[in-house]
């Protein structure tokens, strides 16, 4: 499924229930020695799914524990992105002469709570999924929008190492096209030699999931 919407030279994993059977690193150990076991299987299972990712790359399993804000560890070389909602956990990855950076992110293809989409939105975008929700009424269009807010900040932070609110990029869609653009309403970092102004990905809805991939290319 992820794979519809990732480019060539990104390598991922996917998985739709837990993989028990994987063994931690010590070090992802001390990582969830205290977790619920929800987070616990959710963590184990997306380490799982980023062993084979990096395998599929040629590279050998290492521990992949979370740095500042949470964003994972990634060896030497490599650039990846990790998700993990109800009933799916996923990982892609590549090499950083390849790929600058990835924004990968899942949700249940559900209504947001009452009162969310007000806190993650701007107006011009309420009024957007507004239009779209009337054209294209079976697509949970406030869970896509964040969805997507979530995959700019994981596609954002590695390249500056700074928060980004949800009301500082502002979101639109193709929905013939099932993809989006995120306008940057902060300053962006230099990336492939000129000032980052936005985002690009694209989006799939399949199997009760809402899926969204960020993936800038290393220009050449």
């Amino acid at each position: 499924m992820i794979g519809d919407i990732l480019p060539p030279g990104v390598a991922a994993e996917e998985a739709f229930g837990d993989l028990p059977e994987t063994l931690l690193f010590p070090e992802e150990e001390e990582v969830v020695a205290k977790a619920v076991d929800k987070r616990r299987r959710e963590f184990t299972t997306a380490r799982a799914c980023a062993r084979a990712a990096l395998a599929k790359l040629g590279l050998p399993a290492v521990p992949i524990v979370p740095g500042p804000r949470g964003a994972p560890q990634w060896p030497a070389g490599v650039v990846g992105s990790i998700t993990h909602c109800d009933g799916y956990r996923a990982c892609a990855v590549a090499r950083d002469s390849d790929i600058v950076t990835i924004g990968l992110d899942a949700e249940p293809h559900d209504k947001l709570p009452d009162g969310v989409l007000d806190a993650v939105s701007l107006a011009p975008e309420r009024a957007r999924l507004a239009e779209l929700t009337a054209v294209i009424p079976g697509v949970c269009w406030d869970r896509m929008l964040f969805c997507v807010k979530e995959s700019v900040y994981k596609a954002w932070f590695p390249l500056t190492g700074r928060w980004l609110g949800f009301e500082d990029a502002c979101v639109d869609f193709n929905p013939d096209a099932k993809s989006f653009s995120a306008r940057l309403l902060v300053p962006g970092p230099v990336v492939n030699g000129r000032h980052l102004d936005g985002f690009s990905g694209r989006w799939l809805v399949s199997g009760g999931l809402i899926v969204t991939a960020i993936v800038i290319a290393r220009a050449r």
